[in-house]
């Protein structure tokens, strides 16, 4: 999963008079800052003064998919119903096998078999479907079986996808990064203008967005069969993208007492 800081921001310093309330929520686009020094026009006292700083950060993530599927069909076709069985039995059996010692657990491992009467002979098709984790191992294996059994088995293209629940995931730790740069810029500002960050008075997400692959690969997304393994993964790929307006208390920095 990968990570992209915000864009380098301009910052802007400005002293907001109480009394002009219509600037109090206006803040800089395009990812810019804005430092406001809020204090009554009143000569008296009333109250302290206060002091914001409005920022905004970006952040865009990404995901891999964690899971591909892999089916793998064989069947055989003879005049006697007990040739037609033992031939499929025999080679499911021995990919069975196979899957098992390389550690896949039966949950991953879906079997299912049709048998039935084709004009003079008897038909039995079987199909295993399997769930891998691991893509390295899922080409092993499949390189393992296409060796040993040949022809007499058929292995479709690996479908890549993502568990439920990784898209709100991913824009949620999204939202996070962006609070984070956010965090990251109000302390730099502050400590180049000698003041010390206050706690939040405000976060707000104001943009999402989420998109599969890039642009280039649903370009062509229609020769998916003619697609490599790695140009898959990258098409399956998920994206997210978030912005957020946090509003930070200012304080002055804290006078070290003489002692005496």
């Amino acid at each position: 999963m990968s990570l992209q800081q915000a864009p380098p921001s301009r910052v802007f310093v400005e002293l907001v008079p109480w009394s002009d309330r219509g600037r109090e929520n206006n803040h800089v686009s395009g990812g810019e800052t804005l430092l406001g020094f809020r204090h009554p026009l009143s000569s008296v006292p009333t109250q302290t003064a206060t002091r914001e700083l409005h920022v905004s950060g970006t952040a865009e993530v990404s995901a891999g998919p964690d899971r591909a599927q892999v089916v793998v069909q064989l069947n055989s076709t003879k005049e006697a119903a007990a040739e037609a069985k033992k031939s499929v039995s025999r080679r499911l059996d021995y990919i069975t096998q196979s899957l098992q010692q390389q550690g896949l657990q039966s949950e991953n491992i879906t079997v299912t078999k049709d048998f039935r009467r084709v004009e003079n002979a008897y038909h039995m098709e079987a199909e295993v479907c399997i769930i891998f984790t691991e893509f390295g191992k899922m080409q092993n294996i499949c390189n393992f079986l296409v060796e040993k059994l040949d022809s007499s088995v058929v292995i479709s293209p690996p479908q890549f996808y993502h568990t439920p629940g990784s898209a709100e995931n991913l824009q949620r730790q999204a939202c996070l990064v962006a609070v984070e740069n956010a965090w990251r810029k109000a302390q730099e500002v502050c400590n180049l203008v000698g003041q010390t960050l206050g706690k939040p008075l405000l976060i707000k997400e104001e943009e999402t967005k989420e998109w599969e692959g890039q642009i280039e690969d649903h370009q062509s997304s229609r020769l998916s069969s003619s697609l490599t393994v790695q140009q898959k993964i990258r098409s399956a790929t998920i994206h997210a993208a978030s912005k957020v307006f946090i509003t930070f208390e200012v304080k002055g920095k804290e006078r070290k007492k003489k002692h005496l």
